[in-house]
This record gives structure tokens, C-alpha cells and sequence, in this order.
């Protein structure tokens, strides 16, 4: 058999190669095969050729529910707190005179965790056990906050804290003064005296509310108040070691259903009326644009100020959103006072009411 030309050289080349190494025997396939398939009796236990156990069986075992939840009821993770309040998930856009009507979600699952708080949630809060002696917590938060600042301590704090790049600064969006917002407050408390915090939002419609919850659920004082900027200082005495315990909300709680905010007939006006006005309002052109997680802190006084001259007021909330609106239209319903009429596609149309009635509650 003839072979080619490339076999011949490959031929050569590896008989070339073989030749050069000294004291190599030639070993066969068949000798190779040999060599692996029956090795000595030195080599029968060797690792790579002992046999192969078989694999445990690791089947897990029944938990017992019983004595699972005993565990947790009884580990240390539980958090006996005796802060004065109900626990809420906000306490500056909630009002707890109002009852909801249902629910969307089951309110026995506590955003807190399971068997983490001392206290039973109700699908709104978690109201606290004991009785509160509120001349006791007065007389501890005076205790902590100690003698007033000076004028002179006071301008160096709000030097100090109130610009833009602090940075012992929170933001207050749209859920205001949250249950969590605490813990974070007293973690800011453990290397600076005082905190910048940013309000932004609805909560900003009404900055009174947010300093008094502020001030009440943290135990500090607002120094310093610019538009939508505060300065919330700890006070003279504060211990971060004795700080309060405040357990944290392991997830947002889903909001309750409430009662309809705006009724197919408006109190006070026949149907026919109710749609004229709705269809006034449409038309009517916008008294001022809001815009999504914007500051608000003038447009109660605007709405106020419009009334006088206007019966029929609508406020462009583009890109807000549905929720939001809702939110500013019921604060506006509490602080100007209106009546809201109408939340369509994100445009507000307040009310304000018969002339008669508001002079009759005047008087």
C-alpha cells in the first residue's frame, strides 16, 4: 500500500521522535489496556479504583408546627416595646377617628413579623397594651431635652445642618412621618445632635401636622423650619445607649378600603347641580399645577384666596397620580374647608360650599 505524501512525512517524523528518547519500551494499546484493568494487589484499595458507596438517604424530618411556633414565641427576638402610641405605618396621613370598610390583606399578618412585636395587629395598627401615664412621659421628654438653646447655639446648629451637602439628612416622601422613619431618626441621634429633614410631597400640605408627629413619636424638638426643610435636635440629655426600642416594619402593610370619598350627589345640591358644577369645574382653567413629589406648602392658602372670588375651583395634577390626589383632595377638604366634587383624570375639582352655611358657622 502506497501511502501519501503527508502520511509518509508524519510517519517519519514520529519514528524520527521516538528514536531520540533513550530506554523507552514500546508499549501497545493491548499492554495499556493491561495496565488499567488489572492492577496489583498493592493498588486494590487505592482511592481512585475503591468501590463506590452508596449515598445516605437525607430525607428531612417532619417539623412539628406546635413546637415551631412555641420557639418563636419564646426566642429573643421579641420585642417587648413601651413606647406611648399606637403603631402605624404613617401617623401624619392617617387618621384614626376613621374606620375602614374592608381590607386587602388578611390583618393577621403583622408587617412587623411573626411573634416579633407584644402587640396585636388590627389590620390599621398596633395599639399598645398598657395604660400610658402621659405626666410621666411628659416629664421624661423635659428630662431629655433639657434647657432651651441659646440664640447663639441655636445659629450654630442651624448653620451646621440646614445646607443642602449635610449629610445627616432624610427624606419625608409621600408616605410622611412613617414607623420606620423613627428607628432611622435615632440611628442619625447615635453621632449628631440634630437632623436635616426633607420634606417633600402631600405631607407638605400641612407642615404643622409633620413637626407635631415629629416632635411627639421621637421625643426631639424642631429648631429650625424653612418651607419644607426642618432641623429635628435630640436634646441635651440624650443617651443613644437609653435610647427607645422601636421594632421596624418588615414590609408596607397594604392600605385598608375607606369609605367614597365623593358622592354621585353632592350634600347640598340636586343632581342637575351637581353635574353643572362638575362640568363648571372641567372648564374652568387651572388654578395651579402640582407636580409629582413636589412641595405644596402655598396651595392651601391659594385655594383659600381663590374661594373668595371663585365657586368652582380645579387643580392640575398631571403625572401626580390617583392616589396622591385622593390624598391632597381629602387634606384639602380638612384645612381650606371644601368639598370635593370630582377626581378625573387626575384634575381636582373642589367646591366651596353655600355662602349661607359658611356665615351661618361663622356666626
Amino acid at each position: 500500500m502506497k501511502l501519501l505524501p503527508w502520511r509518509r512525512l508524519t510517519s517519519e517524523a514520529n519514528t524520527t521522535l521516538f528514536s531520540k528518547i533513550p530506554n523507552i519500551p514500546s508499549l501497545s494499546l493491548f499492554n495499556m489496556s493491561r495496565l488499567h484493568t488489572q492492577p496489583n494487589q498493592e493498588d486494590i484499595f487505592d482511592p481512585p479504583f475503591s468501590p463506590i458507596l452508596k449515598p445516605h438517604n437525607n430525607i428531612p424530618k417532619k417539623r412539628n408546627k406546635k413546637n415551631d411556633d412555641a420557639s418563636i414565641k419564646d426566642s429573643n427576638f421579641t420585642v417587648n416595646s413601651d413606647l406611648p402610641f399606637d403603631f402605624r405605618y404613617s401617623y401624619s396621613e392617617t387618621n384614626p377617628a376613621v374606620e375602614p370598610i374592608g381590607f386587602r390583606e388578611p390583618p393577621r399578618f403583622s408587617p412587623f413579623g411573626p411573634g416579633r412585636l407584644d402587640r396585636k395587629w388590627t389590620g390599621t395598627s398596633a395599639p399598645r397594651v398598657q395604660p400610658v401615664d402621659l405626666e410621666k412621659v411628659a416629664e421624661e421628654r423635659r428630662r431629655v431635652l433639657g434647657e432651651p438653646l441659646s440664640d447663639e447655639e441655636t445659629a450654630e446648629m442651624v448653620e451646621k445642618y440646614r445646607h443642602n451637602d449635610c449629610s445627616r439628612q432624610m427624606n419625608l416622601g409621600r408616605g410622611g412621618v412613617t414607623h420606620n422613619m423613627l428607628e432611622d431618626i435615632h440611628n442619625y441621634w447615635k453621632r449628631a445632635e440634630a437632623v436635616r429633614i426633607k420634606c417633600l410631597g402631600v405631607a407638605t400640605l400641612d407642615m404643622d401636622n409633620v413637626c407635631s408627629h415629629l416632635e411627639d413619636k421621637s421625643g426631639g424638638k424642631v429648631i429650625y423650619r424653612h418651607i419644607n426643610i426642618l432641623l429635628l435636635y435630640r436634646g441635651r440629655n440624650y443617651d443613644p445607649k437609653s435610647r427607645p426600642t422601636v421594632p421596624v416594619m418588615l414590609w408596607k402593610p397594604l392600605a385598608p378600603i375607606y369609605p367614597k370619598l365623593v358622592k354621585n350627589v353632592v350634600d347640598g345640591l340636586t343632581f342637575e347641580e351637581t353635574k353643572a358644577m362638575r362640568n363648571k369645574g372641567l372648564n374652568a382653567p387651572p388654578l395651579t399645577k402640582l407636580s409629582r413629589n413636589g412641595v405644596y406648602v402655598n396651595v392651601v392658602d391659594k385655594v383659600r384666596a381663590a374661594f373668595e372670588t371663585e365657586e368652582v375651583v380645579r387643580l392640575d395634577c398631571t403625572h401626580v397620580g390617583t392616589s396622591d390626589c385622593k390624598r391632597i383632595g381629602v387634606k384639602l377638604r380638612d384645612l381650606v374647608p371644601c368639598v370635593p366634587i370630582l377626581f378625573k383624570d387626575e384634575q381636582i375639582i373642589l367646591w366651596r360650599g353655600k355662602k349661607d352655611e359658611e356665615q351661618n358657622s361663622g356666626s
